[in-house]
């Protein structure tokens, strides 16, 4: 009994591992990311930062692991109130995530312009 309770418990891990990926929600796809610094009619609503994690994804690709973090970092920034994300950048990566696969992040300021 034990041995099906444990096997299922893992088949139920495996599977949340593979299916962790951040969905862009429909108020996220309407924001937007600039490198150009908003007008001052724009409002800073604070910085956010966006995950992606990727312990039992394994590492996926670097590319979609960090699209998955700019899907949280959109959805964030949508559930503030914003529609922009200025200078949004991902802190550097350590010795470490070269031989475990660490969370994606990705940080930005999100503002809400007229």
């Amino acid at each position: 009994m034990r041995i099906k309770a444990l096997l299922g418990l893992s088949a139920a891990l495996l599977l949340a591992g593979c299916s962790s990926s951040n969905e862009l929600t429909a108020a996220g796809q309407q924001i937007k990311f600039t490198d150009t610094k908003p007008a001052a009619e724009c409002q800073l609503m604070g910085e956010v930062t966006g995950s992606q994690s990727n312990w039992l994804s394994g590492s996926g690709g670097e590319g979609s692991s960090m699209r998955g973090a700019a899907n949280d970092l959109r959805n964030k920034a949508a559930a503030m109130g914003g529609n922009v994300i200025y200078g949004a950048s991902s802190p550097s990566q350590n010795l470490l995530s070269s031989f475990a696969p660490l969370d994606s992040k990705m940080v930005g300021q999100v503002y809400k312009c007229p």
